[in-house]
């Protein structure tokens, strides 16, 4: 898949997810216009395997309130406490993986406090995903 065929992507989910926001029922806070792609969010995908040929999961996190996730409001809580950088997540403590390779890509685009985030790296097993990410990639709750 090619940069601009990812940047159109996460493009089409960001307004996939908007659509559907403003389909709902509106209350008297929502009435307030803002701007589009305001707010934090990520774009998030959990390949497994192969990154040409792996099964790959993805979901819109949304953090302004938490919403589009499985543990939404946790990976919400660890990114404001990270700035929104998944590299300054502390690592999990007393977390011992096993040495079993079964690779695992993850990747998240979007904007955090008005800053593209692009970021994207490959672990050795889903354990070792977690120990690093917290519940950012947790896509299966």
């Amino acid at each position: 898949m090619t940069h601009t065929t990812k940047a159109t992507a996460v493009r089409g989910a960001l307004l996939a997810a908007v659509a559907l926001l403003a389909a709902g029922p509106a209350s008297a806070a929502a009435t307030t216009p803002r701007a589009a792609g305001q707010g934090d969010w990520l774009y998030l995908t959990v390949t497994r395997g192969d990154t040409r040929t792996g099964d790959t999961h993805g979901t819109l996190l949304l953090c302004d309130p938490p919403r589009g996730h499985a543990r939404a409001a946790e990976a919400c809580g660890e990114l404001t406490a990270a700035k929104g950088d998944i590299r300054a997540i502390p690592r999990k403590k007393n977390v011992f993986c096993p040495m079993i390779y079964a690779p695992v890509t993850v990747r998240a685009g979007g904007e955090w406090h008005g800053r593209p985030v692009d970021y994207r790296e490959t672990f050795s097993n889903t354990c070792a995903m977690g120990a690093r990410t917290g519940a950012v990639f947790a896509l299966d709750g």
